[in-house]
């Protein structure tokens, strides 16, 4: 039995071997150890777009996984393939969402140009590069695509000697089987750079106190890169405050007062290669709340507010992970379409087919599908908040104000969601993704839904778990 134990374990471990050379031998056979970063122009309305090349450079030593050459997870707007020319095969994919795509939801009627890049293994022969697009059934298209050869002359193999300083926090291994992080810092002066290493441990620290980050803190990597400013603070157009950055990144992006994003994605992509990356963050040395997180592109973050730790995780669960936001009651800029498809986001749901429910797995018998929580009361009380909370910024109050108004909501809040039958429950809770019927989030409350604790739902601690595994393999 012992000898029979011992042959069957040798089999699976010759097995296991045989499947990573099989791996490494596709990444060897099409790729080299450098990146090729794409940079391009994409142009449009709010019903057309279009590409056009800027750059394509070394973005020095690849960072990815040499053994997950294909995106399986099905997330994300768009989607980038690199096929080999010659046998047509597929051989590296990704999905990703952008600047662009998220202005074409707010319906401006007008032109837009943002510059974006993707990024992929270096190849050693002529590739196509496809960018596509989901369709009105959710279905991904092909909207553009580019033969693009190595050895061109347009293509440039030089390597951007950085003249940043860096750092690293964390390092657990080699970049190929771990998760990398590069954390950047807008609206820091030189006198301020002490600063700025204290804000990546802190708000670095509280992203692996959660989970699944936590459990899987061995998993990944974080290094900083440091951008002095000639002047503390970024800028805020709503509040009339203006300002110049290293990183351009500035509050009030497609008029939300909070939101921020930066646009110049040329130098910051330049500045983020100074170390093997895969994900980015950018800390802005700022009180006022706010931040963003696009995915595969960026998450921000205002460093001193009383709630970045909070905003901190909630944005990198955007960016890293697709997640969509659970709330629906603040103000946004984007338009919400009719609900007649799935949303790809891997934490909401349309709930059109209660069978197929993405995360039905982790519901346990019992648990009614809708889920009752008590909506009708928590939609008066968290309206009534979103008007103080406008009339506050309009008023142009202390941020202390803003976040005494906050504290008050989630006192609040946490009172009525601890009286619910359901409140530890996975299910299919009415409200999210800025809709307030017909879309259900997993749980009565996540980090992507309220403030009220650092704890994301099963359905998001799920996806998250399946971004690491691409990565860490």
């Amino acid at each position: 039995m012992k000898k029979l134990t011992i042959l069957i374990l040798a089999s699976v471990l010759s097995t296991a071997s045989n499947a990573q050379k099989s791996k490494d031998l596709i990444y060897n056979r099409y790729f080299t150890g450098q990146t090729m970063r794409v940079d391009y122009f994409h142009t449009g309305t709010a019903t057309e777009e279009h590409f056009c090349i800027d750059r394509i450079l070394n973005d020095g030593s690849w960072a990815g996984s040499k053994m997950v050459m294909l995106d399986e997870l099905n997330l994300g707007l768009y989607f980038f393939k690199i096929t080999d020319t010659v046998s047509e095969k597929l051989i590296y994919s990704r999905g990703f969402a952008s600047i662009f795509g998220e202005w074409q939801s707010i319906g401006d009627k007008g032109w837009n140009t943002f510059h974006e890049s993707v990024r992929f293994p270096w190849p050693k022969m002529p590739v196509r590069l496809t960018i596509e697009k989901r369709d009105a059934n959710n279905n991904f298209t092909a909207i553009w695509s580019i033969v693009i050869d190595p050895k061109s002359r347009i293509v440039n193999p030089s390597v951007l000697k950085s003249k940043n300083n860096v750092f690293t926090y964390i390092e657990n291994g080699h970049s190929a089987d771990h998760v990398d992080i590069v954390i950047l810092g807008d609206g820091y002066t030189a006198s301020e750079m002490d600063k700025f290493h204290k804000d990546v441990k802190s708000l670095t620290d509280e992203l692996f106190s959660v989970e699944p980050f936590k459990s899987r803190k061995t998993d990944f990597n974080v290094r900083a890169v440091e951008t002095p400013s000639a002047t503390s603070g970024v800028n805020k157009p709503h509040p009339g405050v203006f300002n110049r950055t290293p990183l351009s990144m500035s509050y009030g992006a497609f008029d939300s007062e909070r939101y921020a994003l930066a646009f110049d994605n040329r130098t910051i992509r330049d500045i983020a290669a100074s170390v093997p990356y895969d994900h980015m963050f950018i800390l802005i040395n700022e009180r006022t709340y706010g931040g963003g997180g696009i995915f595969n592109l960026y998450s921000t973050v205002a460093a001193d507010n009383k709630f970045s730790r909070y905003i901190f995780v909630h944005e990198f669960g955007h960016s890293f992970a697709a997640l969509a936001d659970e709330y629906y009651t603040s103000d946004v800029a984007y338009q919400t379409p009719a609900i007649t498809i799935e949303p790809w986001e891997p934490n909401v749901t349309a709930l059109l087919d209660p069978d197929k429910l993405k995360w039905k797995e982790l519901i346990k018998t019992g648990t009614p599908v809708p889920t009752p929580w008590g909506k009708a009361e928590f939609d008066t009380f968290s309206y009534e908040i979103q008007k103080e909370r406008r009339a506050l910024r309009a008023a142009n109050v202390p941020e202390t104000e803003m976040e005494a108004l906050f504290e008050r909501e989630k006192k609040i809040s946490l009172e009525m969601f601890s009286k619910n039958k359901y409140r530890d429950s996975t299910g299919a809770f009415e409200g999210g993704n800025y809709m307030q019927y017909g879309i259900y989030r997993s749980a009565l409350d996540c980090i992507m839904f309220t403030r009220n604790k650092q704890e994301f739902c099963p359905a998001c601690a799920k996806a998250i778990s399946e971004v690491i595994d691409m990565y860490s393999k």
